[in-house]
C-alpha cells in the first residue's frame, strides 16, 4: 500500500452532508492535554539534552520494540476487514527499523537483553485488546506513527547530536517509504476521517486514544526510575 492510492472502496469518505467534527479533529484536540504531559516528561526531557546515556536510549528502543510487535500485529488482523484496509500502511512499519537499530546498538544477541518493563507489557496488552477493530487500531496507531513523523524527528537527531549514534542506531525515526511527510499525513488523516463509525464508536477512540498517551507516559516515567541524569 502506498500514499498514492485512493480510498479504498470498502472505506468511502464521509458523505459530503456529514457536518460531523472530523476524527481526526477530534483526535488532535481531545488528546492535547495528555500528548503535552507526555511530552514533558522527565525521560524525555534529560534523553533531548544530552543528560542520559546511549544505554538509556537503547532500552527505550527495546521497550518500543514489545510496543511495536504489538501495533504490527494488531495492524495486520485489522488490514484484513472491510473497515480497517484502508488505515494500515506497511510504509509506516517501525519493527524492522528497530530491530536493526538494536543489534547496532547492542550486538546480534540484543534479544537476550530485552527486558519489557510493566509499563510497557501493559501499554502493549492495551493495543492486543482491540483485536481486529479497526478503531480500537486507529486509536494507538494514530497517536504513535504520527509521532514518529513530527516530534519524534526531533529525537532522532538530538540523539546523534548528544550520543554520537550514527544513522544505523536511529533507523526507527527515518521513513524512507514517507519523502514527503506533509501529504502523508494529510492522506493518513483523510484515511481516519472517512471510517464508518458512529458518535458512539467515534467518541470510543478518543478515549482509546488518550489512554494510549497515558501508557506512553507510564512507560517514560519508568525509563526514567531506571536511568537518572550523570
Amino acid at each position: 500500500m502506498t500514499a498514492t492510492h485512493d480510498l479504498p472502496a470498502a472505506a468511502p469518505r464521509p458523505d459530503e452532508g456529514d457536518a460531523r467534527t472530523p476524527l481526526s479533529t477530534m483526535l488532535r484536540e481531545g488528546t492535547r492535554a495528555e500528548h503535552e504531559a507526555a511530552e514533558g516528561s522527565a525521560f524525555v526531557d534529560d534523553l533531548l539534552a544530552g543528560r542520559l546515556t546511549v544505554a538509556a536510549y537503547a532500552d527505550l528502543a527495546l521497550q518500543l520494540h514489545t510496543v511495536y510487535c504489538a501495533l504490527e500485529e494488531v495492524g495486520d488482523a485489522v488490514r484484513a476487514t472491510p473497515a480497517g484496509s484502508g488505515v494500515v500502511f506497511d510504509e509506516l512499519r517501525r519493527v524492522p527499523a528497530l530491530e536493526s537499530d538494536l543489534a547496532h546498538l547492542l550486538g546480534p544477541a540484543w534479544r537476550e537483553a530485552a527486558d519489557p518493563l510493566p509499563a510497557t507489557a501493559a501499554y502493549a496488552a492495551e493495543i492486543r485488546a482491540g483485536g481486529a477493530d479497526a478503531g480500537a487500531y486507529v486509536a494507538h496507531a494514530y497517536t504513535r506513527y504520527l509521532g514518529d513523523l513530527s516530534g519524534g524527528q526531533v529525537i532522532g537527531r538530538m540523539v546523534q547530536r548528544h550520543y554520537g549514534v550514527p544513522d544505523a542506531g536511529v533507523g526507527f525515526y527515518a521513513f524512507p517509504a514517507v519523502p514527503k511527510p506533509k501529504p502523508f499525513k494529510d492522506l493518513y488523516r483523510a484515511r481516519v476521517d472517512a471510517l464508518p463509525l458512529s458518535d458512539a464508536e467515534r467518541d470510543a477512540v478518543v478515549e482509546r486514544a488518550r489512554a494510549a498517551f497515558r501508557h506512553n507516559r507510564a512507560l517514560f516515567a519508568a525509563l526514567a526510575g531506571r536511568h537518572r541524569p550523570a
